[in-house]
C-alpha cells in the first residue's frame, strides 16, 4: 500500500475548455490580451508608487502589494490556460501540478489578508483622521505587509500537505484549466471525508475571517460617514474607499461563486468560466478600477508620460 507522500501517478491530464472549435483562436488572442493587460496594469502601478512621491502613502504601498498578488497569480494560471486553449487539452507533471497549486493558493491567501490590511487602513482613515499618520507609521505597514504574506505561506503549506498526505493510485484526469485543491483532492484513492472536513475547516481563518472583519471595518466606515452633515463630506469620505470596495466586493463575490454555491448549481463550463473569472479576469480589472478611479494614479501616470 501507497504511504503519505508517495504517488502511482506522475502525470495529470488537464481538459481545459473542450469543443470550443472555430473560437479556439478568438479565445487565444483574447485571453492572450487579456494576460498582457494584467501584467502591464500591475508592473505600471508598482512602478508608478515606486517613483512618485506623491503615492508614497500606505494605501498605494498596500495597493502594490496586491498587484504582485495578482501578478503571481495571473503568471501561475494563464501560460498554461493559453497552452490548453491552442491544443484542447494538456498533460503536467504530478509535482508541478502541486507547485501550480501552492502559487495559486499562495496568492489567493494572500489577496485575502491584504484586502483585510487595506480595510483597516480605509477605516484609520475616515475614522480617524487626525491620528492617521501617528498609527499608520512605516512601521506598521511593513509589519502588516509581512505578517499577510507570512500567514498565507502557512496556510498554503498546511493545505499542500494535507494533499501530499493523500495517495494517489488511479484517476489522472481532471476536468479544468488549472490544478485546484478540490479536483486534486477528488482525484486520490484515500478516504477524502476527513481532508474534506479540514479543508473546510481551514476556510474560517482563510477566507471567513478576514471577510467579516472587512465588513466590521466598513461598518465603521458607514457609521462615521453617516455623521458627517455634508454631502460633498460624505461623498469624499466614500470616495477614498470606493475603489478598494469595489475590489472586495468582486473577489469576493466571484469566490462565493466558485467555491460555496455546490457543482450542481451549475454546469462544468460555467464553474470554468466562473474561476477563469476568479483566476484571470479579477487580476487584469483590479489595475484598472483603482487606476481609473484614482485621480492621484491619473496624475502620476500623466507626470510619468511628460
Amino acid at each position: 500500500m501507497l504511504g503519505p507522500y508517495q504517488s502511482n501517478v506522475t502525470t495529470i491530464f488537464l481538459l481545459g475548455f473542450r469543443d470550443t472549435g472555430r473560437f479556439t483562436l478568438s479565445l487565444f488572442v483574447f485571453l492572450l490580451l487579456i494576460y498582457c493587460g494584467t501584467l502591464c496594469g500591475n508592473l505600471l502601478i508598482i512602478t508608478l508608487v515606486s517613483i512618485s512621491k506623491t503615492l508614497h502613502s500606505p494605501m498605494y504601498f498596500f495597493l502594490t502589494q496586491l498587484s504582485i498578488t495578482d501578478l503571481i497569480l495571473s503568471t501561475d494560471i494563464s501560460p498554461n490556460m493559453l497552452h490548453i486553449v491552442l491544443h484542447g487539452k494538456t498533460s503536467i507533471s504530478f509535482s508541478d501540478c502541486i507547485t501550480q497549486y501552492r502559487f495559486f493558493s499562495f496568492s489567493e491567501s494572500a489577496e485575502c489578508f491584504l484586502l483585510a490590511v487595506m480595510s483597516y487602513d480605509r477605516y484609520v482613515a475616515i475614522c480617524y483622521p487626525l491620528h492617521y499618520t501617528s498609527i499608520m507609521t512605516p512601521g506598521l505597514c511593513i509589519t502588516l505587509v509581512v505578517i499577510s504574506w507570512l500567514l498565507s505561506c502557512i496556510m498554503t503549506t498546511i493545505l499542500t500537505l494535507m494533499v501530499l498526505q493523500l495517495q494517489f493510485c488511479g484517476p489522472n484526469t481532471i476536468d479544468h484549466f488549472y490544478c485546484d485543491l478540490m479536483p486534486l483532492v477528488e482525484l486520490s484513492c484515500s478516504d477524502v471525508s476527513s481532508t474534506k472536513r479540514e479543508i473546510a475547516l481551514m476556510g474560517i481563518p482563510l477566507l471567513v475571517l478576514p471577510f467579516l472583519y472587512i465588513v466590521a471595518s466598513y461598518m465603521g466606515i458607514v457609521w462615521t460617514i453617516l455623521k458627517i452633515s455634508s454631502i460633498s463630506g460624505r461623498h469624499k469620505c466614500f470616495s477614498t474607499c470606493s475603489s478598494h470596495l469595489t475590489v472586495v466586493c468582486l473577489f469576493y463575490g466571484i469566490a462565493i461563486a466558485v467555491y460555496i454555491i455546490p457543482n450542481e448549481g451549475h454546469s462544468q463550463m460555467g464553474s470554468k468560466i466562473m474561476a477563469m473569472m476568479y483566476t484571470v479576469y479579477t487580476p487584469f480589472l483590479n489595475p484598472c478600477i483603482y487606476s481609473l478611479r484614482n485621480k492621484d494614479i491619473k496624475k502620476a501616470l500623466k507626470k510619468m508620460l511628460v
